[in-house]
Parts: structure tokens; sequence; C-alpha cells
């Protein structure tokens, strides 16, 4: 039985009733950015959860609002409603500190339309005092009502077993539902949300040329050949100093997060705008992190001559992006979806790359045989003997060269022999990080 029979619970409700940290709570981790300004979630966060042993899909939409100000507001009440006509359980979130709106009893009444088990939350209810005065909410009828307050916790446990008295016994079990997260990544407006939608098969995500259309770490679960992969939909990476929307910041700090969290980055490039600052600063993130990366040159159909620019590209990658040539680059393009599916198959490939290991007998049988052409460099210049290497770690691997005395590699072999060690042993994907010791 594939992913696809696990049941999909949907978080639907107006701006800003908690209906995110209520995601959060029921999820037992933070997936979902949590904003005191209305419309910080506009895509559909979904999660793989579990309550009393039975594995569900979480779903967190964008809120059902009419807005002036926020430019997108057909395209997350569409994506919401979407979501909701998909769901086999829905949890409709008010807001308990204010009275019921007209428009929320339309709503609810909307969604009772779609024959659906529902079951209605109202949030921000921090007391039993409190509590006493909500009854305008009793006028929608529904059995299922449970007065909570996802903040602080209380009264979370009577909605999670009602919930898990309905949901389905699924036979997968932990292993099944490892899923391999792959945060995509990159500045803004580069195609990030047009890739995810393209590996999906249809539009999950809100697309649009509006800089900074994705403000929260998304999260998709898809499925491919059997493996369950989570892909994350980031904001776009750039300064601070330059963003002015709130929402936005906190989009952009989630996306970092997203990358310590992931097992594997792919990095967005626009083909024909490559490579600016800010895909540099993107890239040295990913550096940084030491977590596999791909590069993913996107608006491939944008590009005539094609054979030259692919030969153009890697030599641009290799000479200004000299400090992740590791990565696999990758042609795509999300509008004709040429490409696209290889990212998944090298996401998988470099992940595993990453975690291999070297045994002690093999890096030294290859420095044998490299040290005689290729002695080591030195910044002080002076000779080096280098007795015997060993992988201390990993994800990134790291490997440790000990020598008769401690001194530093010039960059430049340090370069060539991670790139060596690289080759030799079918690291790619990820820094080959090396340290010198004495011993």
């Amino acid at each position: 039985m594939g992913l696809k029979k696990l049941a999909q619970v949907v978080i639907v409700g107006f701006p800003n009733v908690g209906k995110s940290t209520l995601f959060n709570r029921l999820l037992r981790a933070r997936k979902s950015i949590v904003h005191n300004l209305p419309g910080m979630t506009r895509d559909a966060v979904s999660a793989l959860a579990a309550l009393e042993g039975k594995n569900f899909i979480l779903t967190d939409t964008g809120g059902f609002f009419d807005s002036e100000t926020e430019p997108l507001t057909a395209k997350i009440k569409k994506k919401a409603w979407e979501s909701a006509e998909k769901a086999d359980f829905l949890i409709f979130v008010l807001d308990g500190k204010r009275d019921l709106l007209p428009v929320e009893e339309e709503l609810f009444h909307s969604l009772k339309k779609l024959s659906k088990p529902l079951f209605v939350v109202v949030n921000k209810v921090d007391s039993e005092m409190q509590e006493g005065s909500t009854g305008d909410f009793f006028r929608l009828g529904e059995e299922k009502t449970f007065f909570i307050s996802a903040e602080h916790k209380r009264n979370l446990e009577p909605l999670e077993k009602a919930l898990a008295d309905v949901l389905p016994q699924h036979p997968l079990g932990a292993a099944d539902l490892q899923a391999l997260r792959v945060a995509v990544i990159g500045r803004i407006n580069v195609g990030k949300s047009s890739i995810i939608n393209r590996l999906c098969g249809e539009e999950r995500l809100i697309v649009s040329e509006i800089p900074g259309t994705t403000r929260d770490s998304t999260d998709t679960v898809i499925v491919r050949n059997k493996k369950i992969f989570t892909l994350i939909d980031t904001a776009g990476i750039r300064k601070m100093s330059r963003v002015n929307d709130e929402r936005e910041k906190a989009g952009i700090v989630w996306s970092r997060k997203a990358i310590e969290k992931a097992d594997v980055l792919c990095q967005v490039l626009d083909a024909s705008d490559f490579p600016t600052r800010q895909d540099l600063a993107v890239s040295h993130l990913a550096r940084e992190s030491g977590k596999p990366l791909i590069l993913a040159i996107n608006k491939w159909d944008l590009i005539a001559a094609k054979e030259e620019a692919a030969t153009l590209f890697r030599e641009t990658v290799d000479r200004k992006m000299e400090y992740v040539s590791y990565a696999p680059l990758l042609l795509v393009s999300a509008v004709s979806g040429k490409g696209v599916v290889k990212i998944l198959d090298e996401a998988e490939r470099v992940f595993h790359n990453s975690r291999r290991r070297v045994e002690t007998a093999r890096l030294n049988e290859f420095w044998e045989r490299t040290k005689q052409d290729h002695a080591p460099q030195t910044r002080s210049k002076r000779p080096l003997k280098i007795r015997y290497l060993t992988q201390v770690s990993v994800q990134p691997p790291t490997f440790v060269l000990f020598a008769n005395r401690a001194d530093k590699l010039l960059p430049s072999y340090e370069k060539f022999l991670s790139r060596l060690i690289a080759r030799e042993f079918d690291l790619w994907g990820m820094p080959v990080r090396l340290f010198l010791r004495e011993g």
C-alpha cells in the first residue's frame, strides 16, 4: 500500500486564528512559521504525522480571506479550497477571542457540503472562564467542537483522541515512512515553486511573478519508485537589509533553518541570469552547511544554442562558483518538465555518497599512488611527509591526514586533493573536508 493511501487531514480557517500553531502542535514539531501578522502561510504545508500509532498526512493551508494589500488572495483561497476538497478529514479553526464571523459561518456550511468528517476547533481559549463565554460558536450546531489553546497546549488531548479514533490503520512502519528531505533553495523568482509543482505533476504551490511569493518553508510529500521525498520550498534568500516585510524576513530566517534540517540541497539558478551576487551568497550557505548539493539551472527552455550553453554553464560554475564545483549540474525547465525528475535521482545519489565510508587501507593505498607525482604542498613551503589518512566522519566526508609536523596545506593543493579523493571514491555532491594533524 503506497503513501497515497494515507489519510489526509487538512486544517482550514481564516487568517490569524492559529492554524499553523495547531499544525505544529499536532506534529509535535515546528514545521509552519507562526507569526502575529496575518497571511504568513500562503501555500499548503504538508507533513507526515502520527497519532496513537496511526500515520497520516497533515496539511496546513493559507487563510480564506480577501485583502487589498495581499496581491495573491485569490490564489491562496483557491489553494486552500483545493486542499479541503482532497481531504479525508477537515479541521476548521476559529478564534475564541472574538465572536463567530458571518463569513466564517458561510465557510463552515460550504465545508459541510463536501460531506467529509469535520472537527470544529475554537482556538485561543486559554481558561475555563473564557470557555464560558464562547456560546456563540454553538450556533454552528457541530457535535465535534473542541475549545483549545494550541499555544498553551490546553485541551489538545480530546482533539487528538477524537482524530485518532476516526483515522484508519495503515500498514506502513516507521522505516517505510523515512522521507528524503530535499530543500529547494535559491534567490527570489528563479522558479523554485514551479520546479516542485512540476515534480508533483500539479500546482501544489502558488507561483507568481511577484518577488517573495513563498514566505513559509513549505513541505510537499511525494513518492517516486516507492521512495518518499519531502520537497521543501524555501523563501528566496536575500539580504535582510533589503527586506521591509516582516513576514518575508521570517521566511528568510526559516529558509536558513530548512537548510540545516535538510538531507540534500538543490540550489535553483536562472539560465538567463547567473551567477548573481545573491546566487553566490546562497551557494556559500550551501557549502558551509556541509550538506549534499545539486545545482539546477532552470529556464533551460529559453536557451537557444543548447550545446554551447551547457559547456559554458559548467565552465561558469567552475570559474565563478568553484567552491561548490563538487555539485552535479542539471539543466532543467519547470515549464517543459525537461530534466526536472533527475533532481530526485541525483538527490538519492548524492545522499548515498554523503554516507559512504572509505576503509583506511584503501585510503592509504590511494595515497601511496598519489604522493609519487603529487607531493603535498604547504603554506610554509617546507617539505611535508603525510604518513597516513583516515576518514573520521560522514555527511560531509571528513578525512584526517597525519603528518610528521603541524602545518597547513596550500589551498590549491587542498582543493586538488579533495577533488582527487572525491573522484577516486565516488564522493561527488558534497564538500570533502581535510584536516592535517601531527602524528
